[in-house]
């Protein structure tokens, strides 16, 4: 004799938090670790950024230090935000190689899988600021107190948040390996806009243009415990672009996911 079982789809059972679990992130980390590129960007590009401009200017006071202080917090702050959006685009491969199609057939959130992407990349951008700011103690000219440089290094670390939120919007607009290839210029472009390679003039044309880039508000929250003054311009543009960024990511999410 035989029996035949029927599957009740209300006796499924969703795992807590989503399937959010500190295995995944632990593996989803390793993975994003073993990229040699990855790698380059995070311990090489933005210490040499700092070793190329942190020297110039260094004993005219900023705020609460000097100049190499505040080009080391601009240098922590751009390699942050290019290797949080790096990890945050690994979405398009990994919707390339067929990786998110087999995550969205398991009991994986999607919510919980975003936001793993999203504590990797702070957790990569983490790893860049560091390594600046150990740059910065090997060369010795930046000049600001303890307490300012640990704020200024935590507070980055939150402005990179917004990089990972559009690394993870573009990775899923943007087919397979060419996510980086329009993230990298275009970050470029936007720090040359933000004021963290090049100070502009403010009130002039280019400052009102430079004041509607996504690298301009968080580049100034991020150097606000340094130079003391924190605009409400600065903050009400780093809101907007990371609920832009945000909302762009959950309405490309829904629209992928939609097709399983």
């Amino acid at each position: 004799m035989s029996s035949t079982t029927t599957y009740d789809p209300a006796t499924r059972r969703v795992p807590a938090l989503g399937g959010f679990s500190a295995t995944l992130l632990r593996i989803e980390l390793l993975r994003v670790l073993r990229n040699r590129r990855t790698i380059i960007f995070t311990l090489i590009f933005p210490a040499a950024l700092f070793f190329a401009f942190g020297g110039q200017g260094s004993d005219e006071r900023v705020g609460h230090g000097n100049v190499s202080a505040y080009i080391m917090v601009s240098m922590a702050f751009y390699g942050a935000a290019l290797t949080a959006s790096a990890t945050g685009a690994s979405v398009a491969l990994e919707r390339a190689l067929g990786w998110s199609r087999q995550l969205r057939l398991t009991p994986l959130h999607p919510v919980a899988y975003i936001a793993v992407k999203a504590i990797v990349a702070l957790a990569i951008g983490g790893i860049s600021i560091t390594v600046v700011n150990i740059a910065g103690l090997v060369q010795g000219k930046p000049d600001m107190p303890v307490g300012i440089w640990i704020a200024s290094a935590l507070l980055t670390l939150v402005c990179a948040l917004v990089f990972a939120a559009l690394g993870v919007f573009v990775g899923y607009l943007v087919p397979g390996e060419n996510a980086m290839q329009f993230l990298g210029p275009a970050l470029a472009l936007f720090a040359f806009l933000g004021n963290v390679f090049i100070p502009i003039d403010e009130g002039s044309t280019m400052w009102w243009v430079a004041s509607c880039t996504p690298m301009f508000g968080p580049a100034m929250v991020s150097r606000s415990v340094l130079t003391g003054d924190l605009p409400w311009y600065a903050v009400v543009n780093a809101v907007a672009w990371l609920a832009i960024f945000v909302g762009g990511a959950a309405w490309r999410m829904s629209k992928d996911t939609a097709r399983v």
